[in-house]
């Protein structure tokens, strides 16, 4: 699998598509429904401005986490505000990852990348932390927007995390979207 460029959506431009309208499009709680229950822990990677953290937030509940990790302060502080304003702030704890390491230890149920892995500089080496963040019956939900990753790229992507441990348990269909669902395998190891 080839390194990606790296570049990084702005916070300015998360606006265009990250607004109360999203929620029409891709809603958390019916997109996620069969893979997050309450009082899990997850974790909503290049979470942007909180579209998915708030949603996830509202279905792991009070004895639930939702880790919010993202390369860029302003989205954080930005996504804080939104989950104050739906009362989840205290579900949700932010962190800023560098570019290459994720820099959390927590066990995680349920780890989204969405419409954001095209952005790392090195996704195999993203896919191996995650894969050992991940419990062992961890789920991974992997979304790609199809204006940026071409089918065949989205296909070798899929090939190289099934090489590291994980294995197709559904691939949804997510609109503008390419979507597949993983599960960590149980006789591999990280």
């Amino acid at each position: 699998m080839k390194k990606n460029n790296g570049r990084v959506c702005p916070v300015w431009m998360a606006y265009t598509f990250d607004n109360p309208l999203r929620k029409l499009i891709h809603n958390p709680k019916k997109m996620f429904k069969e893979y997050v229950r309450e009082g899990m822990t997850v974790m909503d990677l290049g979470c942007g401005l909180g579209c998915f953290s708030i949603g996830l937030a509202q279905i792991v509940g009070k004895k639930g986490k939702v880790y919010s990790v993202d390369l860029q302060k302003g989205m954080l502080d930005r996504l804080m505000k939104r989950a104050g304003k739906a009362n989840v702030a205290d579900i949700i704890e932010t962190h800023q990852c560098s570019a290459d390491k994720i820099g959390i230890n927590e066990k995680l149920d349920f780890a989204l990348a969405f419409w954001m892995v095209h952005e790392t500089p090195d996704a195999l080496v993203f896919f191996k932390q995650i894969y050992a963040l991940l419990k062992p019956s961890g789920v991974l939900f992997i979304a790609e927007p199809k204006h940026h990753i071409s089918q065949k790229k989205f296909e070798e992507m899929v090939d190289s995390v099934h090489k590291i441990g994980f294995q197709i348990i559904n691939e949804p269909k997510i609109i503008m979207s390419r979507t597949v669902v993983l599960s960590k395998e149980q006789n591999k190891k990280s």
